[in-house]
């Protein structure tokens, strides 16, 4: 018998599932409905986003919920990660492990991951994902150690 999910569990569940849908599902459209092609590293991005989705399905489903929780937690916060180090790629922080920072004059379709495809304010698409998900990692950690905190007054 499982635990059953409190008020900040079945927040942080949601959050779980709606954020990495929501960035994906925002991916998608500045891809296919504005010409935003994904270079590799915009990749990388997309797919820990896809196993917190499915992780996040499965805490509905399965026990132990939390753990799921935790886990498409950690999933978001290595996209988070990712589009962090490729953001910084995209500013010139540091280079890319790819081939991807040269230009090659025999593809056509090369999309080059030092060059941002669009920002808003100063910020890239990597970094906003970079913000987002790394923030709702934080706070869907945060939401299931409420818990924790509030039984540990109980016992006190």
């Amino acid at each position: 018998m499982s635990t059953p999910l409190l008020p900040s569990d079945r927040l942080a569940q949601r959050l779980a599932l709606a954020m990495p849908a929501i960035l994906l599902a925002g991916a998608y459209i500045s891809q296919y409905g504005f010409g935003l092609f994904p270079c590799e590293m915009c990749w990388w991005q997309r797919y820990p986003h896809f196993v917190a989705v499915a992780l996040g399905l499965v805490s509905y489903v399965a026990p132990p919920r939390r753990a799921w929780i935790a886990l498409a937690a950690l999933a978001i916060a290595v996209s988070g990660a990712i589009g962090a180090f490729h953001a910084g790629v995209e500013y010139g922080w540091w280079e890319s492990p790819l081939g991807c920072t040269a230009s090659d004059p025999l593809s056509l379709n090369f999309v080059r991951c030092d060059e941002p495809a669009w920002t808003l304010l100063g910020i890239s698409l990597a970094g906003y994902n970079a913000l987002l998900s790394l923030g709702s990692a934080v706070a869907i950690w945060m939401l299931l150690l409420a818990r924790d905190k509030t039984a540990a007054e109980k016992t006190a």
